[in-house]
């Protein structure tokens, strides 16, 4: 009997440990997510937005009484725009702070390098702050994506552009790494369809500040559109060169250079850039009720007003929280996944689509459109296009 009772008691103690090993992150009364920032870096600007519109709503969600009776621990980690360093978080978050999945985490070469650490631990990459395809391609029950790809918004939008301005010599300058790959490959899918190549190529390195060689190389080949595999001062370095120079290109860039900083810190010379979005930078005079109590909410909490990426972060969280909430009070990885495979968002104040995810779709969103900065602020341009 004391055999046979033994045996039960440690039976009993692996069963739980397994069921801990499989549910980490997750106690009787809290959450535990992490995600990976740029605080730092090159990107910082957006790494910092991203992080307060997590806070902002993991802070609403645990006021609310949190999610099935537990509260939500948000863990930030800087990466400093620094895959190696992602990997290095990764690992730390994981291993040792042990959340039960990764949220937002920002950048496509740091999430390439970071997901293989998780997905050993069965983590979840949950909606990344980057819109490459290997986001959610090969499919892996771990990776659920949430904006339309940099490779479609460009593919689409390109040669639509390139057709109303009359465009004859298209020329890109992108960064060497998977995010400006993944716009050069857009851009020449593109163009090929209304039997246009690009006359130039260039590329510079992550970090990079002086843009002039590049600039030289696309007005030397006549180049009357250049397409931006660019980010915040990359953007703003390129644009401000070729205005300097007298060469003025139709110029359109991803939603990785759709951001108010743009014009903000660019000034006049960055009137008239195109760039693909999916949601919309929050203008407070032109906003709904809801989007300014919202606005009004950050702007009390983290002392300035909220961007396009404070709203990717809020919206991170709660479509998170959504799912969360439908797995129900077992949360596990297989509950979440389960939940997530029929959950299905409407429409929100910030203009974003709706967005569904399958079994099968792991993009949540499909939809992108083209906006223009229009004396100092973003304006809407043109309808969603559907791939």
């Amino acid at each position: 009997m004391k055999i046979a009772s033994l045996t039960l008691a440690v039976l009993a103690a692996v069963g739980i440990g397994a069921a801990n090993a499989q549910t980490q992150g997750v106690s009787k009364t809290e959450i535990v997510i992490g995600t990976i920032q740029d605080l730092s870096g090159p990107v910082a600007a957006f790494g910092k937005q991203s992080r307060n519109g997590m806070q902002l709503r993991v802070d609403e969600i645990n006021e609310q009484g949190g999610i099935a009776g537990r509260k939500l621990k948000l863990l930030v980690e800087d990466a400093g725009y620094d895959p190696k360093r992602a990997v290095l978080a990764a690992q730390k978050l994981v291993n040792q702070d042990r959340i039960f999945l990764m949220a937002g985490h920002i950048g496509t070469a740091h999430n390439n390098a970071a997901m293989p650490v998780q997905f050993e631990k069965n983590v979840i990459n949950f909606l990344p702050i980057t819109a490459a395809r290997e986001m959610y391609e090969p499919f892996h029950k771990l990776k659920y994506s949430f904006a339309a790809t940099y490779f479609d918004q460009i593919r689409l939008a390109a040669p639509k552009l390139a057709k109303d301005k009359g465009v004859k010599k298209p020329c890109t300058i992108y960064q060497d790494d998977e995010f400006g790959l993944e716009v050069l490959r857009g851009a020449e899918a593109g163009l090929k369809t209304v039997g246009l190549e690009l006359a130039e190529k260039t590329s510079y390195k992550r970090g990079a500040t002086d843009f002039s060689s590049q600039v030289a190389r696309m007005k030397a080949s006549g180049c009357d559109m250049v397409i931006l595999g660019t980010i915040i001062r990359e953007t703003i370095g390129t644009i401000g060169e070729s205005r300097k120079t007298g060469f003025n290109p139709v110029f359109l860039g991803s939603s990785a250079s759709y951001t108010d900083l743009i014009h903000k810190l660019g000034g006049k010379p960055m009137d008239g850039l195109y760039a693909t979005m999916t949601a919309q930078h929050p203008y407070l005079d032109e906003a709904s009720q809801p989007m300014r109590f919202w606005a009004n909410k950050y702007k009390t909490k983290f002392n300035e007003d909220p961007t396009v990426f404070s709203v990717y972060g809020y919206t991170i969280v709660d479509l998170f929280a959504k799912a969360a909430q439908k797995a129900g009070a077992n949360l596990t990885t297989e509950s979440f996944i389960k939940a997530m495979d029929t959950l299905t968002v409407e429409p929100d104040m910030f203009g974003s689509p709706q967005t569904t995810f399958t079994a099968t779709k792991r993009l949540g969103n499909d939809l992108s459109r083209v906006s223009q900065i229009v004396d100092g602020r973003w304006k809407v341009v043109g309808d969603y296009i559907k791939p």
